[in-house]
């Protein structure tokens, strides 16, 4: 029998969550069952309905309080003192991880929101995040998803859906802004730096400069986090603070996307008009964000060691996404020349309008057949380039190498309106042959070589959700 823990609300500020209320769907129906996590969970569902009535909201777990967190947030580089979980509400922690449902209903936090999650988004959600976690990239997890009948209005009327969503800390960068705001500032943020240390941090626990400590770990673990969405060309389209996880996960999966042919300036989001969170400035706009944290940090550590952390994340992520273009090439050596050989790929894969995944499969693959026919003017000197670079490293050595981080598959528009098109028809077969491949991206997965075929131009996804 599950059981719930909320016993970790005591120790956190009142102002920073409420106990909420669940608002069931109608006619709720299993659309998708993640196995693998609920293994890891130690989840064993045997009665689908009684699973789907806890999915919905129906059933609550013993020793769970449905609560929803409050948090503020620089959203396209403007403040806003109230944000919050206004559709997202807390079911309480399970062996580590804290299981929420997104687009249960509305909460104190809902402002003009009607609290609900439309089946599109959700699907979106629920594979985008399976797919970071197949890639080996920290993330939030999904356990299942339910449509419905419920009707929920967007641009036009869509199904309404819900998915449960799970990790060990829901505490954002936007929680300390939230944190900030009115008085105590100070114990208010240093309370919450506790409670975070408390549950995600233990080893600093008794560390006497263990703020600045903490502080350090959310810029590495953000630095590594970047690097890790730029080396599979992951962009998250809305990098705002109240989006940034503290302990470095991907979180938030709205108007994402995986990046097909090379392009810098790639952004996902129709909201985004300047391209603020594009593919080229995800590193910057991190960064941005952590300058913010900062200032709050500066409040209960030695301002001028915080400093010092923050101008420690340019360096932390180039060595981090550097060491890990190399290991998509194939470089056992590395040395100083890498970042450039690395620098003109990227011009040249942009020049020729190259697919990013497909290229760095078929070089894994050593297949020259597929690479010639990719090669146009930039990418041609660049193959003699390479080939010079890794002539004295054995190339089974190199495949070995490549094969271990150059997926074959990664989740594509194309693939992901397919399956969303099919649930609409309350066929949730695309989204469960999806979630195979994506959380095995690596693998060949024969008679599945029609999900490489690069989607339609498209201008981006849209932020309802």
């Amino acid at each position: 029998m599950l059981k719930f823990d909320c016993g970790h609300l005591e120790s956190l500020d009142a102002r920073l969550y409420n106990f909420e209320s669940i608002d069931p769907l109608h006619n709720p129906k299993l659309a998708s069952f993640n196995q693998t996590l609920a293994h890891e969970l130690g989840i064993k569902v045997e009665n689908e309905a009684e699973f789907i009535a806890l999915h919905n909201g129906e059933y609550i777990v013993e020793g769970s309080k449905p609560y929803a967190y409050a948090y503020a947030g620089h959203q396209f580089g403007y403040f806003v003192p109230k944000l919050g979980d206004g559709r997202a509400i807390n079911l309480g922690a399970l062996n580590g991880q804290h299981l929420q449902l997104k687009g249960a209903g509305r909460t104190k936090y809902s402002r003009d929101g009607d609290g609900r999650a439309v089946l599109r988004s959700s699907i979106r959600e629920y594979l985008a995040s399976e797919a970071m976690h197949g890639l080996g990239i920290p993330t939030t997890r999904a356990l299942s998803l339910i449509s419905s009948d419920t009707p929920v209005q967007r641009e036009q009327v869509e199904r309404g859906a819900m998915v449960i969503r799970t990790t060990s800390s829901w505490m954002r960068f936007g929680s300390f802004e939230f944190a900030y705001l009115g008085k105590a500032k100070t114990q208010k943020i240093q309370k919450l730096a506790d409670f975070v240390i408390a549950q995600n941090y233990p080893h600093l626990q008794n560390e006497p400069d263990r703020y600045t400590q903490l502080y350090q770990n959310i810029v590495q673990s953000s630095a590594d986090l970047i690097a890790l969405w730029q080396s599979v060309g992951f962009v998250h389209g809305v990098m705002n603070s109240d989006n940034m996880s503290i302990i470095g996960e991907t979180i938030d999966y709205g108007p994402y996307g995986f990046m097909e042919s090379f392009e810098r300036n790639f952004v996902p989001n129709l909201s985004d008009y300047t391209g603020r969170y594009s593919y080229e400035n995800q590193p910057i706009m991190a960064q941005w964000n952590l300058i913010n944290l900062s200032k709050l940090f500066k409040l209960i550590t030695n301002s001028i060691k915080v400093d010092e952390v923050t101008q420690s994340f340019m360096p932390q992520f180039k060595r981090t996404y550097t060491s890990k273009m190399q290991q998509k090439l194939g470089i056992l050596e590395p040395n100083k020349n890498d970042r450039a050989l690395i620098k003109s790929l990227l011009d040249a894969l942009q020049a020729d309008n190259i697919d990013y995944t497909l290229f760095f499969y078929y070089l894994s693959q050593d297949n020259q057949e597929q690479l010639n026919t990719m090669a146009k003017a930039s990418l041609t000197p660049w193959l003699t380039q390479y080939q010079e670079r890794v002539s004295n490293t054995p190339l089974e050595q190199r495949k070995a190498l490549m094969q271990q981080h150059n997926p074959k598959y990664i989740l594509r528009e194309s693939m992901l309106n397919a399956a969303i098109a099919k649930a609409n028809q309350d066929d949730f077969s695309g989204i469960n042959e999806l979630l195979h491949i994506i959380q095995n991206p690596f693998d060949e997965h024969q008679g599945y070589e029609h999900f490489l075929e690069p989607s339609p131009r498209i201008m981006g996804c849209s932020c309802s959700s």
